[in-house]
């Protein structure tokens, strides 16, 4: 997998109990958050740490330990207007919760579009701060990350919404 910088700042990574974690900001907000691995980040990008991507690890570390359940860290996402108003319904799915992508795709006003909401879940450029991991299939299957399902079990774990049948 490889993430583009396309100008954005320094990418801080952090460990967590998922994995490594990069944060990267782009003057406004929060623009990247993922899952790093070995082959993620091309030779030369420089690791560091700005004012936002500090604020994002620390409210990170609270989320991980049980502590936060919603971020205040501004987040400043790009993407097409779909993806953006498929990520801003996702945002609205409050913690331990978990919603369709039918359920979304009807919250954007495109009730037929669950699999287009599938894809911009797939292209989400901000892991748990738009929590993608909260959107399962019809009947609460566990269904589609990008960073692998057993990723998203965890996360819905740590969250208590992890549906009973899928523990």
């Amino acid at each position: 997998m490889r993430v583009k910088n396309k100008g954005f700042g320094p990418v801080l990574l952090r460990y967590y109990p998922i994995g490594t974690l990069g944060l990267m900001d782009d003057g406004r907000g929060l623009s990247r958050v993922f899952l790093w691995r070995e082959d993620a980040l091309p030779c030369g990008w420089p690791e560091g740490e700005t004012p936002l991507t500090a604020q994002g690890a620390e409210e990170l570390d609270e989320y991980f330990s049980g502590k936060r359940k919603a971020f205040t860290v501004a987040l400043s996402p790009h993407g097409t207007a779909f993806q953006l108003s498929v990520w801003e319904a996702l945002r609205a799915v409050p913690y331990g919760q978990t919603k369709s992508y039918g359920q979304i795709a009807a919250a954007v006003g495109r009730p037929q579009a669950a699999r287009a909401v599938g894809m911009a879940n797939h292209d989400n450029p901000l892991l748990i701060f738009t929590p993608c991991h909260r959107i399962v299939g019809s009947g609460g299957a566990l269904t589609g990350f990008a960073c692998g399902l057993e990723v998203k079990r965890r996360l819905l774990e740590l969250e208590g919404a992890l549906p009973a049948n899928k523990k």
